[in-house]
This record gives C-alpha cells, structure tokens and sequence, in this order.
C-alpha cells in the first residue's frame, strides 16, 4: 500500500509549535496550494488549504526558519484523526510531514541586491535560465 503526499505551497499563518509534556515539539501549519486555468477566455483559479502536522526537531526547524508567506515543499502521508464534541464524531484529514524543504519564494530577493543573486557554477559556463519547475 501506498500514502504518500508531496505539496509545494504556501503558509498561509506563522507556524503553532507546541511542546508535549515529554518536550517533543509538534508544528502546525497550514499550506496554500493553488492551481490556475482558463475557461472562456477567463482565468480561473481554485486554492485549497492543506493542514499539515510537524513532529520533533523537524517542527523545531518548521517553528524557527517558517513565517507567514514562506514557499515550503513537504512530503509525508495523510493521517484521518477522529474525536467526539458534544456527543458528536469530529474528523480531521491532515498531512504528517516526513520531510521539508524550504524554497526561495522569489520575493525576498532584490534584483539591485547583488548579494542576492546566485554565483554562476565554478568550471562552468553560466547556462540561461529557464523554470521547469521546482524539480
């Protein structure tokens, strides 16, 4: 069997870390995927919101170097959690995270900052730039 999940989006608010009473740290976060197209000429897009659930030193990281707006990819599985309320059964489809990465958003760099710019590869021509994709 297979569950696995693999976003690249966007915070949508500052992560929540908490700790439990063992010191774990656990992060919440909620993650802005969106996709674009066009119908009649009009474009179109549609956001969904994804909850996702970090554990250990990983939310440690997710707590310390995430903010509001941060483009993040995150790879883990989907996990169903249930519980009652008022003798009603809650449910809860979230995403625990295995891995992150955090991604330049684009916007935190300054074109007139040649700090911000990358260093060509050392032994190697400068190729033209062309985006495939974040992979």
């Amino acid at each position: 069997m297979l569950n696995k999940v693999q976003l690249i989006g966007f915070l949508g608010a500052d992560p929540d870390v908490r700790f439990t009473q063992e010191q774990e740290a656990i992060a919440r976060v909620r993650i802005a995927t969106s996709e674009t197209w066009k119908k009649d000429g009009k474009r179109q897009e549609k956001t969904e919101w994804h909850n996702v659930v970090f554990f250990g030193k990983l939310a440690e990281i997710v707590g310390d170097h995430l903010k509001k707006g941060s483009l993040v990819y995150v790879d883990g599985r989907l996990q169903t959690r249930s519980w009652d309320k008022e003798g009603e059964t809650r449910y809860s489809t979230e995403i625990v995270a295995e891995g992150m990465k955090m991604l330049p958003s684009g916007s935190s760099k300054s074109k007139d900052d040649p700090a911000s710019e990358e260093p060509p590869a050392r032994g190697k021509k400068s190729a033209a730039k062309h985006d495939d994709g974040p992979f």
